[in-house]
């Protein structure tokens, strides 16, 4: 389960742009010149999402997990507009987000392989809303870890990962 808190009770709409999960066309943010949409993490354990990009906008959510990953859709000034595995979100300041990248787990149980192949020997296994750190992709798999464990993934039994992960992958082949 994702940790944050509702502040606004009733019907919030927050225009959030659609994003096709296998789109291929990427735009530039306006001011990182980095692409949108592209996933980063929460770098602390409280995030005020707000309805708008500045501190004079109320706040409608309110992150309570480091490390979660979160898609940046807009950029306005210092201000990313995100969204968490279920599109909630708001307005975040720049600083309270981190680079690191990480992935939410959100298949029931997902076993981790020493090798991307549903045959390779087990390494572990992860439940519903771990958060692990991505290291890399390939194919339909993503090599994570949390802690001292790590293996390989099915992508689609995690949330943080996009087209442009597999495509630096095949770019590598």
């Amino acid at each position: 389960m994702i940790a944050r808190r509702r502040l606004i009770v009733g019907g919030l709409a927050l225009g959030f742009a659609s994003v096709a999960p296998g789109a291929r066309a990427r735009r530039l943010g306006p001011v990182t010149k980095l692409p949108l949409p592209r996933f980063v993490s929460l770098r602390s354990s409280e995030v005020n999402a707000r309805r708008g990009p500045g501190l004079h906008y109320p706040r409608d959510w309110v992150f309570q997990r480091a490390g979660l990953p979160v898609r940046v859709i807009a950029e306005h000034g210092g201000w990313l507009r995100i969204q968490d595995s279920d599109e909630a979100g708001g307005w975040v300041y720049h600083s309270l987000i981190s680079g690191r990248r990480t992935v939410l787990v959100t298949a029931p149980e997902v076993v981790l392989r020493r090798r991307p192949d549903e045959t390779a020997r087990p390494t572990a296994e992860l439940r519903r809303g771990v958060v692990a750190n991505l290291e890399s992709c390939a194919k339909d798999w993503c090599e994570i870890g949390v802690g001292k464990v790590e293996g390989w993934a099915p992508a689609q039994t995690i949330w943080g990962v996009g087209p442009s992960d597999f495509a630096a992958a095949a770019d590598g082949d």
